[in-house]
């Protein structure tokens, strides 16, 4: 499902890139898998339809979807480009922080902590049978 922030600070094409990236490194959305038209998306988030079809040319350009003329938008085979697209932040924000003098072993245990700790979100209300 796509959430969009209307009144964010992110443009909306972006976080439409970044939802549908999601979808992807999540598996909702596999190789081949058609996306919605751009109208009918745009109608469904009641948003401009030039703002999907943006969002729908950058994930074009970055081969991340491929399209086919007449016919639609479709999943690629390469996930490396969505993952691209969700990590771009977090890489900016590490090269901020770490040019700003954060230790390298902080940053490393703010991921951990973040991904693999105890407490992440991935583990959280996750039980271990063993």
């Amino acid at each position: 499902m796509i959430r969009l922030d209307i009144t964010g600070r992110s443009p909306i094409y972006e976080q439409l890139c970044r939802e549908i990236c999601g979808e992807i490194a999540r598996g909702l959305l596999v190789e081949n898998d058609r996306l919605p038209a751009a109208r009918v998306l745009a109608k469904d988030l009641g948003i401009n339809p030039n703002t999907v079809a943006k969002a729908y040319g950058m994930l074009e350009r970055d081969g991340i979807i491929y399209s086919v003329s007449g016919i639609g938008c479709f999943v690629s085979k390469e996930k490396a480009g969505a993952y691209r697209w969700l990590t771009e932040d977090f890489r900016r924000k590490t090269r901020e922080a770490f040019g700003a003098g954060v230790p390298k072993e902080a940053l490393l245990q703010i991921l951990e902590e973040e991904c693999g700790g105890e407490n992440s979100p991935q583990t959280q209300g996750v039980k271990d049978d063993d």
